[in-house]
């Protein structure tokens, strides 16, 4: 007899996670709570509740998160111009420390004492989701089925389901793409079939939330966006909520031909994995905010955040959101953004966004001092001489000891 009672799975209603419901049931004779996430996945997730009742589940959970996810996640990890290795715009990583913390609120809400995932044994999801819940409920129990069951293939899944009477829908069980796919309001991913070789260009018809370059309008398209404290507050003027200047991005990005990319990156668990991305709006955002920052931030402060980047990047990626080092990487980036707030004129053409103009009330930029025409005595030219002096003597020196660069010297 199991020792769990209560269960909470994250249950998206698919075919996979259907059948984890039944098999929790019967592996550990316990009562499963679903917990279905609107994150902006462009698929209705209310059909999740008739499916789970159809199971026998009386407490089911079905959130729209989709404000909370841009607000307290995406915009959080934007602030800090977040990339990792030098591509990936981390839509799939970021979205797992809510979903884990929905995990364990509804754990202690209904009295569990265990939560469950779909997450294979060979990818990062599975880390990223147990961290989390480890951290917010330390004595949490996780049961991941993928690392316990001997159903290894779509068709041991459908023979389960057959055996054990779980109504699902046979007729559309088929998918409707040979990708594994993964969508929120940051990005869609694409991997699997075809893409496991690295040679293999993506097939043009696999693409869904962005035209092709070459398919884009012939004529560019404008967009101005405002910041204040270094997130995004407005589109054209028009102030929006977080998840709707996303939404709306990602519509004008996509039509533009914006936010592909095809990278073979780095898995926690140590293997390397191909993945295909469309993140549209992410892409703009990047681009805007560093354009921001550019006439915002002290050169220093620039310079700093850019060097600790990579580590935060890595962080998110590998599921520590809610490690100590995040929290006080988080506090040194939100400091460097008080005075992050003004506009962005973007020119949006075949698949590049390019930065046109940037104004800040707080702007660093002088033109008084920046000119090349006469600046009026703002900037002694003169004074540069003493300056290139004293940052070259450690140079001098060294070459006058005999450690010198040119050969022939030597």
């Amino acid at each position: 007899m199991s020792d769990v009672k209560k269960v909470v799975l994250a249950y998206s209603g698919g075919l996979d996670t259907s059948v984890i419901v039944k098999w929790l049931q019967e592996e550990y004779q316990c009562e499963v709570v679903t917990f279905t996430a609107d994150l902006g996945q462009g698929e209705e997730v209310e059909p999740a509740r008739a499916k789970a009742q159809a199971l026998g589940i009386k407490e089911i959970y079905i959130e729209d998160l989709r404000e909370e996810f841009v607000r307290d996640f995406v915009f959080p990890m934007f602030r800090a111009n977040t990339i990792y290795e030098g591509e990936y715009l981390l839509g799939t990583s970021i979205a797992r420390p809510l979903i884990a913390k929905r995990l364990i609120e509804i754990a202690n809400e209904t009295g569990a004492d265990a939560i469950s995932h779909g997450a294979t044994g060979k990818g990062n999801d599975q880390v990223r989701f147990e961290l989390g819940a480890y951290a917010l409920k330390p004595g949490v129990k996780v049961i991941a089925p993928w690392r316990e069951w001997d159903l290894t293939s779509r068709e041991t899944l459908m023979a389960y389901c057959e055996k054990h009477e779980i109504p699902v829908d046979f007729s559309t069980t088929k998918k409707k793409s040979p990708y594994s796919m993964d969508a929120n309001l940051l990005h869609i991913s694409y991997e699997g079939d075809m893409l496991e070789d690295p040679w293999t260009e993506a097939e043009s018809d696999m693409w869904r939330w962005s035209v092709s370059p070459e398919d884009a309008p012939d004529e560019a398209t404008y967009i101005e966006i405002g910041y204040e404290k270094g997130d995004a507050v407005s589109i054209n003027g028009e102030a929006l909520s977080p998840a709707t200047i996303l939404e709306q991005l990602n519509k004008i990005g996509g039509a533009n031909g914006i936010g592909r990319a095809d990278i073979v990156e780095n898995r926690f668990v140590g293997m390397k994995a191909r993945g295909c991305y469309e993140t549209p709006g992410g892409t703009i955002l990047l681009k805007s905010h560093r354009a921001i920052e550019s006439i915002t931030l002290d050169r220093e402060a620039a310079h700093l955040k850019d060097e600790m980047m990579p580590r935060y990047a890595k962080v998110i990626y590998n599921g520590f959101w809610w490690s100590e080092e995040r929290k006080m990487m988080q506090a040194m980036i939100d400091a460097s953004q008080e005075f992050v707030t003004g506009t962005v004129r973007l020119k949006l053409y075949k698949g590049n966004v390019i930065v046109v103009g940037r104004q800040s009330p707080y702007s660093l930029f002088d033109s008084s001092i920046a000119t090349f025409e006469d600046d009026a005595g703002a900037y002694d030219q003169k004074d540069a001489a003493g300056f290139i002096k004293l940052n070259a003597l450690r140079m001098r020196i060294a070459a006058q000891k005999g450690r010198s660069f040119l050969k022939d010297e030597e």
